[in-house]
Order: C-alpha cells, then structure tokens, then sequence
C-alpha cells in the first residue's frame, strides 16, 4: 500500500509545478531521490523521440538527491529549490562537464568553472539534472540544429514540428515532465520563442540582472539569461535564485535585487498596457491573432487600461538592426572559429559571417540607431506600465517546412534585446491543430516584478498553464 502511494505522488508530480513539487518535498510527501529516479525514468522513455538532452547526469543526480534527502531528515533546506531538478541550457559552464554550445565543430571543452547561475541553483537546493540542446552557439530562433540534431516538440508526437530556439532543449524537456524547471539564454527571443512553443513560461531578463559569468557569448550586447518553467511563480522563484550582483560580470548590475516572489500576488487593476497597434497586426497566423484579442479581453475583465498607439520604431526595423548587431558581434566573438574548414551547421555559419562585412563604422552607426530607437521606446513608456503583444506569430510548424532564411519567430522577440527591455512569455491557448499560442508582457528596464505580476494575474485568469502535451504520461 505505501509503494503503491508513494509511486501515485510521484506521477501526481509529472505536471505539476516546480513550487508544487519543492513544496511537496520539503513536506515530506516526496523525496528528492524518488523525483529524480520518476524523471529519470521519464527521461529513458521519450528522450530517444525527443532529443532534449545533450547530457543526463544520472549517477550525480541521483547522489545530490540523496544528500538533499538527507539534509531534509536533518531539519536543514537549502532554499527555495531544494530537491526540485533544472535541466540547464549547454552554454553554461559546469565543472567537471563538457560544454559544447550545440556545436560538433571542434571537441566539446570540459569546463573548469561553475557558471554563477549554477552556482547560485546548486546553493538554493537545485539538481541539476542534464545539459539540453542548442542551435548551435544559441545563433537561431527555430530551434533546429543541422549537426547534434533538432529537439521534437512535445506537443506533437506524429509530426516532428520545431521546438523553437535557441533554448531548444530546455523547453521541451520542461514541456515533456523531464525536469522541473530550466535555465536558457535570450539573445532575440531565444528564452520567449521555444517557452511559448512549447507551452510554457520563459522570461528574458533585463541586461545585467542575472550573471552571465562562465556562458559561451554570442552577442553580448544582447545576451541574457533567463529561467523557462511551466507557471509565472515558477519563473518568479527561479529569478529570485539565479538574479544579483557578480563582479565577474562586467554588465552586471549593482542595485540589490528586488524578491518578486513576495509582491507577485499583488493587484493589478488601473494596470496601463500598451496594445498592439494596428500596423503591427499584419503576417501573424490567424489562431495567434485571435487568441491575441481573446486576451486582451481578459486584460479589460481584469481592470487594466488598453491603449493603443503607434511605436516610435516598427517591429522590423528593430528587428533588422538587431539581426546586423548580433552577426556583428558574433563574427567579432567567433568569426575565427567560423572561418575554419569545419562542420557546422550552414545556417548558423551564413549568419555567423554575416557580420564580417560589418566594419567599426557600421557598427558604432547600428550603436546609434539602437540607442535613439531606445531613447523614442522608453520615452513612449512613461505613460504605460507594459506593453502586450505576441511571443510568437506562428506556431510551430513542421521541421521539414522550416525557411532557415526567414525570421517570422524573430519579429516579436528581436525588439526586446535590442531596447534592453525585460519580457515574460505565458500561454493564451491552443491553436486549431492543438499547438501553444503565446503573449507577452514587456517592460522596461528592471521591471521584472511588474511584468511577472501582471503575467500572473493574466494567467490565474486563464486555464491555458494546465495544458499538457498528449501521449506523455
């Protein structure tokens, strides 16, 4: 009787919510070690079809379980994630693990170093479960990956449709009950795209808020970290874990960092939430389109004030000096790299080298466009507290289908990182075909408590957070 119950908690946790699942381990419900050895065998099940994974530590996971077990019995918590699993995105140093950043060109390193997010996990309790795939150095919004393989998302197991990227992996092992929570990067949309494809939450961070100390950079004027988790408390928490100061970041900010979780719950009617204007409702898939508008409802029932207007800098326009920004940066990171006769994925490599006609001129020039087109931005949000748009215009389409030399998952996400705002993804439904649909709340610099705050409200509104993928049970 007690095997039989203790194995229906363990399954009872396949869905559910990090916070959930720490809570039911630290009340004794569950045991760490029992988690792990679910997921494990999760893991052994449907990651052959779903390629979330580069890595699974299973014997490290299984031990660190044990010993947070322990503490447990002892009376000792580490913090708030203690027990629960984090699949981590392979841009992030662990030592003793080799890093590859999704690419076969030359021999994955093994790391040295602990980035500090993993660090700062591992301090709060964390088991760090794998390393999950990667567009190859994080350099696409797909999520296909021509050398290691393209992750197959969850929510549709006949047909292999994209996961979204680059944080490819991290979504759909969260997505498919593989892990509790994970950590991915966002460069133009790389944390917001796979999370809202996948049926999740996933937040880019302010630039500076969370360390990118021991990460493999691409574009470091625009690279953050940022956590993807099934509910806004989930993202809350892991923020709240993984944000502060690091003197081994040169951007980090000093300012101390504000626990979201402890004013998520506050209200929100009176909220001013700036719209999608009507010249920036063009080229998105009805479904989104629709689901969009269903939302802003939901917003309106909530109290909040729409308003619409035009935005200082279109969506493409943003969306073009972004793209010139980050090949500039990535051929100035990689470009030596790149340039040798070795196998990477041809996509990431004609973007890559995309930056190499961009000379110092060019590039201070894109400097200034960003930084006006920042300026006009910040200036329009004096009188609104969010903005509210699309994650997404499609949702995921077949791989086979895929058009590497279009950008439609960049539009709404390329803005972001170039303006140095903060945005968080959540779902708004399902799509005809049954696929996710996202939105997303943007704010300005630093206000990830409002915008997660909000994110909650929207989402305790709607039942779309407890959706899960069919045939993973």
């Amino acid at each position: 009787m007690t095997t039989n119950t203790n194995a229906s908690r363990i399954e009872s946790l396949t869905w559910a919510t990090l916070e959930e699942t720490a809570a039911a381990i630290s009340d004794g419900q569950v045991s760490s070690e029992a988690l792990v050895e679910h997921q494990l065998s999760r893991i052994a099940r449907f990651e052959p079809q779903l390629k979330a994974f580069v890595e699974v530590y299973a014997d490290e996971a299984r031990q660190v379980a044990r010993a947070l077990d322990g503490l447990l019995r002892a009376g000792i918590r580490l913090g708030p994630l203690h027990g629960v699993t984090i699949a981590i995105k392979d841009l992030f140093e662990i030592e003793g693990r080799p890093i590859g950043a999704g690419s076969r060109a030359v021999p994955a390193k093994v790391s040295a170093i602990n980035a500090t997010v993993v660090e700062r996990l591992r301090a709060a309790g964390a088991v760090i479960i794998g390393k999950t795939q990667t567009v190859e150095f994080a350099f696409g919004g797909w999520g296909t990956n021509a050398v290691m393989g393209t992750p197959w998302n969850p929510w549709d197991l006949q047909t292999h449709r994209v996961p979204g990227g680059s944080s490819s992996g991290s979504s759909v092992a969260v997505a498919a009950g593989l892990a509790c929570g994970a950590l991915g990067t966002d460069t133009g949309g790389s944390v917001r795209i796979p999370a809202g494809l996948c049926g999740l939450v996933g937040l880019k961070t302010t630039h500076g808020l969370v360390s990118r100390h021991g990460l493999v950079e691409l574009c470091p004027t625009h690279d953050t970290v940022g956590p993807i988790a099934r509910s806004v408390r989930d993202v809350a928490l892991l923020l709240d874990v993984i944000a502060g100061p690091d003197p081994r970041d040169s951007v980090s900010a000093d300012a101390p960092v504000r626990r979201v979780i402890h004013h998520i719950e506050h209200g929100v009617a009176g909220t001013r939430v700036w719209v999608l204007p009507a010249s920036e409702r063009h080229s998105i898939e009805s479904d989104v389109l629709s689901l969009y508008d269903r939302a802003l409802s939901t917003l309106a029932e909530l109290g909040m004030q729409l308003v619409e207007r035009p935005l200082p800098q279109s969506l493409t326009e943003s969306m073009r000096i972004a793209g010139k920004l980050m090949s500039a940066e990535g051929y100035a990171n990689l470009g030596e790299l790149f340039e040798q006769d070795l196998v990477f994925d041809p996509h990431v490599r004609r973007r890559i080298l995309a930056g190499k006609d961009i000379d110092a001129a060019q590039y201070i020039e894109l400097l200034k466009m960003r930084d006006k087109a920042r300026t006009a931005m910040l200036d329009a949000m004096e009188s609104v507290d969010v903005c509210f748009m699309p994650t997404n215009a499609i949702t995921a389409i077949p791989v086979g289908e895929v058009d590497e030399l279009s950008t439609p998952l960049s539009r709404f996400g390329r803005f972001v990182n170039l303006l140095d705002l903060c945005s968080v993804a959540v779902q708004a439904g399902l799509s005809g075909q049954g696929l996710p649909v996202s939105v997303q709340f943007v704010g300005k610099p630093m206000a990830e408590p409002l915008v997660l705050r909000i994110a909650h409200a929207f989402e305790k509104a709607t039942p779309w957070h407890e959706a899960v993928p069919n045939g993973l049970d």
